[in-house]
C-alpha cells in the first residue's frame, strides 16, 4: 500500500513539474515573463523607425534608396530627420543597384528599403546580382503585421523563403527591442567573410508608435464571454510584448568584422614561388578593391612588384589610364606563356573558360575569400599550386612587403605591353572604317575616351556596344569602373550611376548603354532630375539585340525578337527633365562637339543622354570589327 502511495505521489510531483515547465515555456513564448521586468511605455510617441535610423546612422550610412510604401514610411521619415539622405527611385531594382554602387565605391554597406510583397519581389534580380558581385547590401523590407502574417493580409507572402537562397542572412524582427541586435548583426554579416546582401524584414507593427498599433489591434467593442476575453487578453499581451523594453538604451555601434587572411606560412610559400618565376602575371578581380586595404595602398604594392596585370570587374582602373603594368589585350596568349599565375580574387568560371585558359605548366596561386569560388572547376581543368582562402588585397600587400628589392623581369612585361599596343593600334585603325548607313561605334568610343574627364566614373550596362567599350574606354583610376559582374545583369546602369554620382558628386559619371539595356532604366532620368544627380548616358543605338542576333540568325535562320527601332531616346530623356542629343551619320564631323555639349549640360546640372545611331559591331576576345 505504501509503495502505491509513493508511486502516485511521485507521479503527481512529475505532472506538477511538467505543467509548471509548460506554463513557464508558454509565458516565455508569449513574452509575459519579459514584461514583468521591462516597462511598456504606452504614452511614448517613439516608434521603431527611429531605432532603425539610429543604427544606420551609427554605421555611417549616408543614403537610403527606396520606392515609397506605407510599410516602411517610419524608417524613411526618421532617417531623413537624422540627416540620412533618402533617394527615391522609379523602380525597386534601381534602388538596390544604387545601394550596390554605394557599397562598392564607399567601402560601407549600401542600403535599400522597399515595401512588402511586390516591392520586395521587384528587387530579386538586383539582390542576386549583388550576391554574385559580392557587394555588401542591406535590404530592408516591409511586411504584414506580426499577427496577420499567413492570414491573407495585403501584400503578405513568405518573403523569408524568397530571399534565403540569395542572401547571406535573412532575419524577421519580431519585437521593437530586437531591432538593434538584429540590424547590427546583419550589417556585420554583410561585410564579413565574403561580402554579400542581407535581408531584414520589418512587420508594420514593429515600426509604428504604440498608440497607432494599439488602435489597430484593439477589439472594437467590449469582449463577450470567455473566448472573447481570452482573445482580448492575448491581443493586449501581444501588443505589450511588441513594445516591452522598446526604448531602453542599447549599443548601436558596429560589431567587429571577420575577414579571412592568408597565414604567414602561405605568404612565405608564395614569396618563394614568385622569386623563382621568370614570367609571372596577376589576374586581379573585384575582391582586391574590398576593405580593409585602401585601393591606393594596393596600387603602390602592385607598382612596387612590377608584375604585369590583367584587370577585371571593379579592379579595372586600379593602375590608372596609362600604366606600363596594365595589359588589356592578348590575355589568352599571355597565360599560355606565364610560368606563374596569381589569381587574386579572380574566379575560374566562364570568364576564364572554367580554367581551361590556364597552362598546366604554370604554377598557380589562387586567393579568394570564398572557398567555393577559390577552387571552382579545379577538379576538372586546373589545379592551384597554392590555394589561400583570404583577402586578396591584404595578400598582395604582404607579398610586396616580403619581396623588398624584387623586380619582375622587364623583358617579360615589355613584351606583353608591345603586343598590347599593337592590337590597340589595329583597333584604332578599325575605328576609321566606313559603315554603310550609320556611325562606326569604335570611332565614337575612341572620341568619348579622349573627351572624358580625369575623374570620370564609367558604368557599363549592355552587350556588344559595352563589350567594345571595355576594350577602348580607359578607367582613369581605382574604383572608376562599375559593371554588373558575373551575373551579367542588364538594367544596372540607372542605379549604378545614381549611386556613383552621390558618392562622387564632383566627378563625371558616364553610363555606357546598349539600346536594349537602356529600356530598363530610362525612366530614372526623372530620378536624376528630381535629386539633382546629373550623369551622362551614351547610347549605342543599333536598333537590335545584336549580341543575340549575331548567333541566332546563322544558327537558326531567324531574327525573331531581336529587332528594335532607332528610337528617339533623347526625346524621352528631355521629357524627364534631362538634356537630349542625337548623333547620326550626318554628324560624323561633329561627334566631339556634341560630346562636349553633353558634358557642359551635365556641369550645369542636367542629366544628358547622347543617342548615337551606330552600325552593328562584332566583338570577340578583344577583336573589334564593324
Amino acid at each position: 500500500m505504501d509503495s502505491s502511495c509513493d508511486c502516485l505521489h511521485a507521479l503527481g510531483v512529475g505532472l506538477g513539474v511538467l505543467v509548471s515547465a509548460v506554463l513557464i515555456w508558454t509565458a516565455h513564448r508569449l513574452g509575459t515573463i519579459y514584461q514583468l521586468f521591462h516597462k511598456v511605455e504606452t504614452q511614448s510617441p517613439c516608434h521603431g523607425g527611429e531605432v532603425v535610423a539610429k543604427v544606420l546612422q551609427a554605421h555611417g550610412v549616408r543614403y537610403v534608396f527606396t520606392l515609397a510604401g506605407g510599410h516602411i514610411s517610419p524608417i524613411l521619415v526618421a532617417s531623413e530627420k537624422l540627416g540620412i539622405r533618402i533617394v527615391d527611385t522609379r523602380h525597386e531594382a534601381t534602388a538596390v543597384f544604387a545601394a550596390d554602387a554605394v557599397a562598392r565605391l564607399s567601402g560601407t554597406v549600401g542600403v535599400a528599403a522597399v515595401t512588402a510583397g511586390p516591392g520586395l519581389t521587384n528587387t530579386v534580380t538586383a539582390i542576386k546580382n549583388a550576391q554574385m558581385a559580392e557587394s555588401p547590401v542591406l535590404l530592408i523590407g516591409g511586411a504584414a503585421a506580426t499577427l496577420l502574417q499567413g492570414r491573407g493580409a495585403l501584400q503578405d507572402i513568405d518573403q523569408m523563403s524568397l530571399f534565403k537562397p540569395i542572401c547571406k542572412s535573412c532575419s524577421s524582427v519580431r519585437t521593437v527591442r530586437d531591432i538593434v541586435p538584429v540590424l547590427r548583426k546583419a550589417l556585420a554579416e554583410a561585410q564579413s567573410g565574403t561580402p554579400g546582401p542581407v535581408f531584414v524584414e520589418f512587420p508594420i507593427d514593429i515600426l509604428y508608435p504604440y498608440h497607432i498599433v494599439h488602435k489597430e489591434l484593439s477589439p472594437k467593442g467590449a469582449p463577450k464571454g470567455i473566448v472573447g476575453k481570452a482573445i482580448s487578453w492575448y491581443l493586449q499581451n501581444h501588443l505589450n510584448n511588441l513594445f516591452a523594453g522598446a526604448w531602453e538604451p542599447r549599443d548601436v555601434s558596429p560589431l567587429p568584422l571577420s575577414i579571412p587572411q592568408a597565414s604567414s606560412m602561405q605568404i612565405q610559400q608564395c614569396i618563394e614561388l614568385l622569386s623563382r618565376a621568370k614570367k609571372p602575371v596577376f589576374l586581379l578581380g573585384s575582391q582586391v578593391t574590398l576593405p580593409p586595404i585602401p585601393v591606393e595602398t594596393l596600387r603602390k604594392s602592385l607598382e612596387s612588384l612590377g608584375i604585369p596585370c590583367f584587370l577585371g570587374g571593379m579592379a579595372r582602373g586600379m593602375l590608372g589610364k596609362e600604366s606600363p603594368l596594365h595589359i588589356r589585350q592578348n590575355r589568352r596568349e599571355a597565360l599560355k606563356e606565364a610560368d606563374l599565375v596569381i589569381l587574386a580574387g579572380t574566379v575560374c568560371d566562364f570568364r576564364l573558360s572554367y580554367g581551361r585558359v590556364l597552362s598546366r605548366r604554370s604554377k598557380i596561386i589562387a586567393v579568394n575569400r570564398d572557398r567555393s569560388q577559390l577552387l571552382k572547376n579545379s577538379d576538372m581543368f586546373w589545379k592551384p599550386s597554392v590555394a589561400i582562402q583570404g583577402d586578396a588585397g591584404s595578400f598582395i600587400v604582404k607579398l610586396c612587403e616580403g619581396l623588398k628589392g624584387y623586380t619582375c623581369p622587364t623583358e617579360w612585361t615589355e613584351g606583353l605591353k608591345a603586343g598590347d599596343e599593337t592590337k590597340e593600334k589595329t583597333n584604332r585603325q578599325r575605328a576609321e572604317d566606313k559603315t554603310e548607313r550609320h556611325l562606326n561605334p569604335l570611332k565614337v568610343l575612341h572620341l568619348v575616351d579622349d573627351a572624358m574627364a580625369e575623374d570620370s566614373i564609367i558604368v557599363a550596362d549592355g552587350g556588344d556596344f559595352v563589350g567594345s567599350a571595355a576594350y577602348i574606354l580607359r578607367p582613369r583610376g581605382p574604383l572608376c569602373w562599375l559593371d554588373p559582374g558575373a551575373f551579367g545583369t542588364l538594367g544596372v546602369g540607372g542605379g549604378f550611376a545614381l549611386g556613383a554620382k552621390l558618392c562622387r558628386p564632383d566627378s563625371e559619371v558616364w553610363i555606357i548603354f546598349g539600346d536594349g539595356s537602356l529600356g530598363y532604366s530610362i525612366v530614372e532620368f526623372d530620378t536624376y532630375t528630381r535629386h539633382k544627380t546629373p550623369v551622362i548616358a551614351l547610347i549605342g543605338n543599333d536598333a537590335c539585340w545584336n549580341q543575340i542576333s549575331r548567333e541566332q540568325v546563322p544558327m537558326l535562320g531567324s531574327n525573331v525578337a531581336c529587332s528594335l527601332a532607332y528610337s528617339d531616346y533623347h526625346v524621352a530623356a528631355e521629357g524627364f527633365g534631362g538634356k537630349g542629343f542625337v548623333v547620326t551619320a550626318q554628324d560624323e564631323d561633329r561627334i566631339s562637339d556634341i560630346i562636349k555639349e553633353a558634358q557642359e549640360a551635365c556641369h550645369k546640372g542636367k542629366a544628358a543622354l547622347v543617342n548615337v545611331l551606330i552600325g552593328k559591331t562584332n566583338f570577340r576576345d578583344g577583336s573589334l570589327s564593324v
